[in-house]
């Protein structure tokens, strides 16, 4: 019978928050020959409580591939992955790009393998590493450019967003229409009017619509009907870009052999469709495989946008 284990807190010392989580097993009893385990931290798209029975796909798959016994940790909040990697809770982790940015710079983890996605980029349905976001207005609105947006409102899908608020915002420093104090974070107050940090893509389509807004932001990793819906109802006064998928995420204490099979594993992910299947459960939903890469070329936008904007990862948990 599978189980979880105790909810287990991790405490931040670097100041993000605290995070807890799950460990899913399937076995009930111990094993004194058991196999060297690794820990694979997931931030699920569901509660932990939902997702046992994909996470128990996972480890079968990756036992299977490998001679290792793997243990899936299920925490509640990013911080709560990076601060697993930094004290050793975690060996691999599937995180997104920003979140991986920290695990890089406070963790000392390597980001070694990019999530190949089901995007659109202009008008195409592609499978890339990255993607690209837009800044739309309605196709009857008088504003053409970013300059014309003064004063006027503004929908973000969220202020953790990758997509959706911090090349959003790099591209205002960077156009000069903002300026960043140093030591402090971007405001977008200071440009626009009013700020809706909507709560996803769909909503802040909901508020262009609605007229609640007169500008929003739409992503090219969102569901194929949604991007369309709001690309055919809209007209694109900026495009920015590209914007880096999620990665896998490797702790700088983990065995290089070990590191080296679960890498070969992961990297055979999403050339059968039940290796597709089982990480679009799971992690993503518009999963199509896995590629090799270095945190220095997959992350490089994402570090400049943050050190343009000053901005800071802060989540609730």
């Amino acid at each position: 019978m599978n189980k979880f284990y105790v909810l287990i807190p991790i405490i931040l010392i670097a100041g993000i928050g605290i995070g807890y989580g799950v460990f899913v097993t399937t076995d009930n009893n111990v094993d004194t020959t058991a196999k060297k385990v690794i820990t694979l931290a997931i931030q699920p798209t569901a509660q932990a409580s939902d997702i046992e029975s994909q996470a128990n796909e996972l480890e079968q798959y990756l036992e299977q591939e490998t001679d290792y016994d793997i243990q899936i940790y299920v925490p509640t909040s990013y911080a709560g992955v990076v601060e697993a990697l930094r004290f050793g809770k975690a060996d691999v982790a599937f995180m997104s790009a920003w979140p991986a940015y920290l695990a890089v710079e406070k963790a000392g983890a390597t980001l070694e393998i990019a999530e190949v996605r089901e995007v659109v980029i202009g008008d195409t349905l592609t499978a890339e590493t990255f993607y690209y976001s837009y800044w739309v207005v309605p196709k009857d609105s008088p504003y053409n450019t970013l300059e014309d947006l003064r004063g006027k409102r503004a929908a973000f899908s969220s202020p953790l967003s990758t997509s959706g608020y911090v090349t959003p915002m790099k591209t205002m420093v960077e156009t000069g229409l903002i300026t960043v104090e140093k030591g402090k974070e971007v405001d977008p107050k200071s440009y626009f009017s009013d700020v809706v940090f909507a709560g996803g893509y769909s909503q802040a389509w909901e508020a262009l619509k609605s007229n609640k807004v007169d500008v929003s932001i739409i992503a090219g990793d969102v569901s194929e009907k949604l991007y369309r819906e709001v690309r055919e109802n809209t007209k694109v006064i900026h495009e920015q870009g590209p914007i880096p998928s999620h990665g896998v995420v490797f702790s700088k204490e983990m065995d290089s052999n070990a590191k080296m099979e679960i890498k070969r594993a992961m990297l055979k992910m999403g050339n059968d469709d039940s290796t597709k299947q089982i990480m679009r459960k799971l992690v993503s939903a518009i999963f199509v495989g896995f590629e090799e890469t270095t945190a220095e070329k997959h992350l490089e936008n994402l570090q400049s946008a943050l050190e343009m904007t000053g901005l800071k990862y802060t989540e609730k948990v």
